[in-house]
């Protein structure tokens, strides 16, 4: 079935890779229900839903596509979710927002199968995407000096350098740098291992205790979340939540086929500017997003972490069937990862480094073009202002085709770009935002 000859591989060697790519992303079972059940989801439901469309995603890409890519709930949108539609939009509960990651998961698997998906990618131009890659960085890192109170509110100035003797500070410190020098030393599994550290230092210290089992039958106490693709679509509308779908589309496309190519150049798996297999490995996100969003969690998409898996030798999908495997094994183990998640200074430090991760995206702007710095610039810096990835979007989105026109360079925009810029200038002026 992986073709394991052709591709000059052997099962010791998936079987490796597998266990490396799995232990490089494992922390997302606790970060992910750590901020989504901050929503009012009972943290059950989110942590199994974690694993079910993790699960989902990386079974497909092993079966139908045969690469070494796992799929997990993206970090960035899931902050989104939690902090930026739920609540918001007339005040709307998760289970609507959820109606939104269907729907956003059902057409993100018709864009799959057809050359949309494409056609939107090469559409807006690289320094746009590279500007809201950077954007949701710094927005989750935000997010994570805030949970732990590095950063708090100031009556002056808005935010201020929090109390540094505060016992969840020196904790999200010290998880931080010890997470930073394994990362440094190239230590596979840095983010969990420092997690680990973290969670251990918390014990000892009397800021983490557990009551009772760590390990339970895993549960859905809420069963499925949305039953019905009708009133999904219903709930969209009514609460005119177009915006939050659109942002959940573009920002799963972009990252998860940049991933995806990334991964694939890195195991040489591209054949010239295409990939063998591309619209299986692409459902494998949006059958996971629609999936995840009936049990509970936010849109899924391809984890960079597999360059792990590669690297360590992993080139066909049975390194994702074990990444799979080895999820659902985790699935068991709720109560322990339950109570580590009530400790956000555990999970803090995994915040603040994928999203000085993602910023690395900003050298890939072309500053000296004004036309191309500017609504990029406006993406990053109002994400993290606004607190929402869709505003920041739509500020990008608007201000570049304006730019491009006054300086007479409206040729060189996809006329899908002037469709979108209407819309958005539509959104935030009429539509809740």
């Amino acid at each position: 079935m992986f073709k394991l000859k052709e591709h000059k591989t052997t099962v010791k060697t998936e079987l490796f890779a597998g266990f490396t790519t799995f232990f490089t992303m494992v922390y997302i079972i606790v970060v992910n229900p750590s901020i989504l059940s901050g929503t009012g989801i009972p943290f059950e439901q989110v942590f199994s839903a974690t694993i079910i469309s993790t699960v989902v995603g990386t079974l497909w890409m092993a079966l139908f596509a045969n690469y070494p890519i796992a799929i997990a709930p993206g970090m960035g949108l899931n902050v989104y979710f939690a902090v930026s539609v739920v609540g918001s939009h007339g005040g709307i509960e998760y289970i609507t927002a959820f109606s939104a990651v269907f729907v956003a998961g059902f057409i993100f698997i018709l864009l799959s199968v057809t050359s949309f998906r494409k056609m939107l990618i090469e559409a807006i131009p690289n320094n746009l995407k590279h500007g809201i890659s950077a954007g949701i960085g710094l927005f989750i890192a935000f997010i994570g000096f805030k949970n732990t109170g590095i950063i708090t509110a100031h009556p002056t100035n808005l935010i201020g350098l929090g109390d540094l003797h505060s016992p969840s500070v020196l904790l999200a410190l010290f998880g931080l740098v010890i997470t930073l020098v394994l990362m440094a030393l190239k230590v596979n599994g840095a983010l969990f291992l420092g997690m680990l550290v973290t969670t251990i230092t918390a014990i000892l210290t009397g800021q983490l205790s557990f009551d009772g089992n760590i390990i339970s039958l895993p549960s859905l106490p809420e069963g499925l979340i949305v039953t019905n693709p009708f009133t999904a679509i219903s709930n969209v509308i009514d609460y005119s939540l177009y915006a939050v779908v659109f942002s959940f589309l573009l920002v799963t496309i972009f990252d998860t086929t940049g991933t995806m190519i990334g991964v694939c150049e890195q195991a040489g798996f591209m054949k010239g500017k295409s990939l063998p297999r591309a619209k299986e490995a692409l459902l494998s996100d949006s059958v996971a997003t629609t999936v995840g969003s009936m049990v509970g969690t936010s849109p899924t998409t391809a984890y960079i972490e597999s360059t792990a898996g590669v690297a360590a030798g992993g080139k066909t999908g049975l390194t994702s069937l074990v990444v799979a495997i080895l999820f659902l094994i985790s699935s068991f183990f709720g109560p322990f990862v339950g109570a580590i998640s009530t400790v956000s200074s555990i999970t803090a430090p995994a915040l603040i480094i994928v999203g000085s991760l993602m910023m690395g995206n900003v050298a890939k702007i072309h500053w000296g073009e004004i036309d191309e710095a500017f609504p990029a610039f406006l993406v990053i810096l109002c994400m993290p202002l606004t607190s929402s990835i869709a505003t920041g979007i739509a500020l990008g989105f608007i201000s570049l085709p304006l730019l491009k026109v006054v300086m007479g360079k409206w040729r060189e925009i996809h006329p899908i770009m002037y469709i979108f810029s209407v819309l958005f200038i539509i959104q935030l002026a009429f539509l809740p935002h």
